[in-house]
């Protein structure tokens, strides 16, 4: 808590500041003060209004006046006991003018060094360019996060992208089980590329998206704690070692990604163009339920406005044609990744896998099938044709739907639900095929 005495003496036309900090270590000098010759009386003008003001701009309150108090004295140089009316009149206006300008005088004095204060402990805080994240979730401590994966060991090592490191994590505090990613230092912009992701992911809630529980940026660490999917991401059990995934899982993992981009685009109070939807960023928890994650590539975007063009991000054979020409994000790029994901989980192949030894992009093999009316046989093998049979057609349309070269074309996140929960028909895509 700060304390700080200004006083203002007329005689010397001196202003005068001074103040102290309670409860800090270090960084304040107790009774610092500040001094400056000034002459009120001629700066300020005979009546003005005064009052406080918290106003900090775009910026939450950072700091509240829990009291003061204010008290002047003036002394009367008159040898004569007796007061006439005009000259108490006199005096009274000056004593007035005096009170206003002491007053005036001390809330400007309380305002400067409350500022000063304030800018001083939040340089101290944002040393490490991200106190701004405070109001964040959790900070944790660096020391912390090691302990909690070993020191970062190979045997907790979950996964890798080209960010960084995903490692499991036992927090010291809880019986939680975390998953700690640990981005790549020597990346290209690495520290916005976890900053936007902190920022992002901080503000959306959805039963569909990874749940974000803290971050750490100490010594050079950029560090993203999440809850920990059993089940890893839905690439290794679609093209790893893992078991088949059955189609009733399947089609509920599609559903819950689609469910995710609608409340993202649509939903979430600004909206959020993910610019990475793909397998291995599908998160499935113990009962495989879908949990989209990785927002280091999002951007948040105003709908109503043409987005900018900027740096291609996002994996290939999952980006849309026009994006990857005009490099504008849309919402209907975000779709196109999801066209692309839902044909690899109906069809159980990877989008740049090659197929009888020529590579070809799964979508243009999957089309091919549907123009010669037999979708089906895109269906992976793996299953068996243990299947719904109208399911995996609605899986299989929908991919190639979102998947339009006219990216106009594309259906929204809430006409995909529609047509997989079979509320709604399925399209006719021979009129609007690879126009």
């Amino acid at each position: 808590m700060g304390h700080a005495l200004i006083t203002y003496n007329a005689s010397a036309k001196l202003l005068s500041v001074s103040w102290f900090f309670e409860g800090t270590s270090s960084g304040f000098t107790p009774n610092t003060s500040l001094s400056h010759q000034i002459d009120l009386a001629e700066t300020l003008p005979e009546w003005v209004a005064v009052g406080f003001s918290g106003s900090t701009g775009s910026y939450k309150e950072k700091n509240v006046i829990h009291s003061w108090e204010f008290s002047s004295s003036l002394e009367l140089n008159s040898t004569h006991p007796e007061v006439n009316i005009e000259s108490d009149i006199t005096k009274c206006k000056f004593q007035v003018k005096v009170v206003v300008v002491a007053v005036t005088c001390s809330i400007i004095s309380v305002a400067l060094v409350l500022s000063v204060s304030w800018f001083i402990i939040k340089k101290r805080r944002t040393k490490d360019g991200f106190g701004n994240l405070d109001h964040m979730p959790r900070r944790f401590a660096y020391k912390e996060l090691v302990a909690a994966t070993n020191g970062f060991a190979d045997d907790r090592r979950l996964g890798e992208g080209g960010y960084g490191r995903v490692y499991r994590g036992f927090l010291s505090d809880s019986v939680r089980v975390v998953a700690v990613k640990r981005i790549f230092s020597d990346v290209e912009d690495s520290e916005k590329i976890f900053s936007n992701e902190v920022k992002i992911i901080s503000r959306l809630m959805h039963r569909n998206l990874v749940q974000f529980m803290g971050w750490c940026h100490e010594q050079g660490e950029l560090l993203l704690v999440f809850e920990y999917m059993v089940n890893g991401s839905l690439d290794t059990h679609l093209f790893g070692s893992r078991r088949t995934l059955t189609w009733g899982v399947r089609y509920k993992i599609a559903l819950g990604v689609v469910r995710a981009l609608q409340y993202l685009h649509e939903d979430a109070v600004q909206c959020v163009l993910h610019r990475d939807i793909k397998s291995g960023n599908v998160l499935l928890d113990t009962d495989f339920n879908t949990k989209v994650s990785d927002f280091g590539m999002a951007k948040l975007v105003d709908p109503r406005l043409r987005t900018q063009k900027t740096k291609l991000v996002g994996t290939y054979g999952y980006l849309a044609p026009e994006y990857v020409k005009e490099g504008r994000a849309s919402k209907e790029s975000d779709m196109y990744g999801f066209g692309v994901l839902a044909l690899e989980i109906a069809c159980g192949m990877r989008t740049y896998q090659d197929r009888e030894n020529n590579h070809v992009p799964l979508t243009n093999w999957v089309w091919k099938q549907y123009e010669v009316g037999n979708v089906l046989n895109a269906a992976d093998k793996g299953l068996n044709d243990d299947y719904d049979v109208n399911e995996m057609t609605c899986l299989l349309t929908v991919g190639l739907w979102c998947t339009l070269h006219d990216h106009k074309k594309r259906p929204k996140a809430e006409q995909v639900i529609n047509v997989l929960k079979q509320g709604a028909p399925l399209p006719n895509l021979f009129t609007d095929m690879r126009a």
